[in-house]
């Protein structure tokens, strides 16, 4: 017997000015200095906390507030001489209610299931502050 794997579609279509839209929504321009490189450090802060909020979520709390910084570094590697993020850190601060007590396995889960950071060549290096 065939196991059905969940899978999930995203689509987005960018054109010649930049605007992007997502079916059925409104076009989205990015501000002036933003940077697909820091739309990627966007897109890896919210999984992550939006990662935090589902696991605590199942176990029995709500994230009732949260702030997320993400630092990305950008070097020519010596493997291809191509340019890649070299090095990429989470900083996380989130409360939590009811207060988790040991928060370590939640910690654990939001890392392991943010698909952004799943998806990047290399591990985000995360610091988290969670109460």
């Amino acid at each position: 017997m065939a196991v059905k794997t969940k899978t999930f579609d995203y689509r987005v279509e960018l054109d010649g000015a930049g605007r992007m839209t997502i079916p059925g929504s409104a076009a989205f321009t990015p501000p002036e200095g933003w940077s697909a490189d820091h739309m990627l450090l966007a897109a890896l802060a919210r999984c992550s906390v939006q990662s935090l909020a589902h696991h605590a979520r199942r176990a029995g709390h709500q994230v009732v507030t949260s702030a997320v910084s993400a630092h990305g570094t950008v070097k020519k590697s010596d493997e291809d001489g191509r340019y890649r993020f070299a090095r990429i850190d989470v900083r996380v601060d989130a409360t939590l209610e009811p207060n988790a007590g040991d928060v370590q396995e939640l910690i654990a889960k939001a890392e392991r299931d943010c698909f952004i950071g799943a998806s990047l060549a290399l591990d985000p290096e995360y610091e988290w502050h969670v109460s």
